[in-house]
């Protein structure tokens, strides 16, 4: 048992606090906790010190500075075209979806009071009242109308073109309500339009200088590459929230200069850290770790058919060459789960908990290569710092396969250039995904036979006749099997390696409160801004 505690972090402490708050019982914790191997008393202790974070009253007021990774001068405020975490943390704070996905992974209703349909094809919209855009005009289906054509438009280059093509039609039925009309039936659109580029913008929107959006903050400044700061939007339709009175954003590209200005207090919050600094983070009490478990994932990928991934048995052969325990404890300082070789994380409703995981076997592995006749030749894997971790991984992948006599070298290549030039067009190289809300988008993006993401060239015509039956189906108990059944089919039959799904890490200074970890990201799913307090 006190394995289980001392690997205790943030994010079950989250994730304890997130249930308190969804309205368990005590009876109902204690169980969870004991099917994960935590002691009665233990399990108490930490239920009373959610309940205490929980009970803590949020304080109004306050400035906050947090921190990203990256910006450039292509920063946007038009959320459509939003293309890394720096636009997404603004587009959550100065504008609303019609949907939210909340830290338990459920789609909630946010500027729509609800989106149903009879048959997944045609959904009706009913909008909240009282609603306003920051320049005071009252939102209406036609500002929805307008949102939603906007990714249709090749013009607007939207981020989510391709996801957006299977609208149809979007109409007004009146001021308060509108219907959208897919291609084909989609049960996942309430979730789709969870996605941070759905945010609603005012009807006839070209300039997006001001952020004019129904958020729970206003722009006060933007310079493209350097900083933006937003103020409180007073007239928020929400009852509680925002808490802080205004909070600025800039990227701090050098990781120990992000770390090391949290630690020193110059800002409250610094984003995506390496699990090399967890162990700084435990050791100060300047800052804590705020840990979110996204499904995000690097992922060593073997073309099925360019040599040597055409010959049967080899993508199999790494599948079992990879040491994920390794690559978890080691690598990513336990900052991760094992995953099995398919992109749906423990944390989906789909998951499939019965597929049997694939172990460490260097000899079943050393037998598949022997039979596919490649030990003999070198095989080539590039790797480049541009796919988190991908350089480490390489090193273990090489390790292994020099103890069962497999030549591996390792084609370090720069970062710059290397999602154009060498990822899914290599025979053998990594990829890095991020989490996506549902199977039917991480499928089709790189499963489907015809997808342009589709990193090892997996084809099957039934893998494809499989996703339209589960999109179209509003019935979830065979939605879950269907999905069932394509995890098994491309953690089997696919030439992608998912060996882990990495945990997020941002430092926090211990005054901020009221994260917790969401699916969408990190930084609470980029909308920290709007839930967050300071301490007194």
């Amino acid at each position: 048992m006190s394995d289980k505690i001392n690997n205790w972090t943030s994010s079950d402490d989250a994730m304890v606090e997130n249930a308190i708050r969804r309205g368990a019982s005590r009876r109902e914790l204690l169980q969870m906790m004991l099917m994960g191997g935590v002691a009665a008393a233990a399990g108490s202790a930490i239920i009373g010190r959610a309940a205490a974070a929980v009970a803590g009253q949020p304080v109004k007021g306050g400035f906050v500075k947090a921190a990203g990774f990256s910006a450039s001068t292509a920063d946007t405020l038009d959320p459509a075209k939003a293309s890394n975490a720096t636009d997404y943390i603004r587009c959550c704070n100065f504008y609303n979806r019609l949907t939210f996905i909340n830290g338990a992974g459920e789609t909630t209703m946010e500027l729509a009071e609800s989106i149903e349909s009879k048959d997944a094809k045609v959904w009706t919209v009913k909008l909240r009242k009282g609603v306003t855009f920051h320049d005071g005009k009252s939102l209406t289906s036609a500002d929805v109308v307008y949102s939603l054509k906007r990714h249709r438009d090749p013009a607007v280059g939207s981020k989510v073109n391709a996801l957006a093509k299977q609208i149809v039609d979007v109409k007004a039925v009146d001021a308060q309500t509108a219907e959208i009309t897919l291609e084909a039936p989609n049960a996942d659109l309430p979730t789709i339009l969870a996605l941070h580029h759905f945010m609603i913008v005012a009807d006839g929107t070209t300039d997006f200088s001001k952020g004019n959006g129904t958020g729970p903050f206003i722009l006060k400044e933007f310079q493209p590459g350097v900083r933006s700061v937003a103020m409180r939007n007073e007239n928020y339709w929400k009852e509680q929230g925002p808490y802080l009175d205004s909070f600025e954003f800039f990227a701090i590209s050098d990781e120990s200069a992000r770390l090391n200005a949290v630690l020193s207090g110059d800002i409250q919050l610094g984003a995506n850290l390496s699990p090399r600094s967890l162990r700084v983070l435990e050791s100060n009490a300047a800052a804590r770790p705020f840990i979110s478990k996204l499904g995000t994932y690097t992922n060593l990928n073997i073309r099925l058919d360019m040599p040597p991934g055409d010959k049967q048995g080899v993508a199999e052969g790494f599948k079992y060459l990879i040491n994920r325990e390794v690559i978890q404890k080691s690598v990513l300082r336990g900052l991760g789960d094992i995953a099995n070789d398919h992109p749906i994380p423990s944390t989906s409703k789909y998951h499939n908990a019965e597929l049997k995981q694939r172990a460490y076997d260097p000899e079943r592995a050393k037998s598949l290569f022997q039979k596919a006749g490649v030990l003999g030749q070198e095989i080539r894997i590039t790797a480049a710092e541009a796919a988190s971790s991908a350089l480490d991984y390489a090193m273990v992948v090489q390790q292994a396969a020099s103890k069962i006599g497999l030549n591996v070298a390792v084609n370090r290549v720069p970062s710059d250039g290397y999602w154009s030039n060498h990822w899914i067009k290599d025979a053998v190289h990594f990829g890095n995904i991020n989490a996506r809300p549902t199977p039917d988008i991480l499928f089709s993006l790189l499963y489907k036979s015809d997808a342009a993401w589709n990193e090892s060239g997996f084809k099957s015509e039934k893998f494809d006749a499989m996703l339209l039956e589960a999109r179209g189906s509003l019935d979830e108990a065979r939605r879950k099997e269907i999905y069932g059944e394509m995890q098994a089919m491309v953690s089997n039959g696919a030439g992608t390696v998912i060996p882990v799904f990495m945990s997020n890490v941002d430092a926090v200074s211990p005054k901020l409160k009221g994260l917790v970890p969401n699916p969408l990201g990190g930084m609470m799913g980029y909308t920290f801004a709007e839930y967050a307090w300071l301490e007194a």
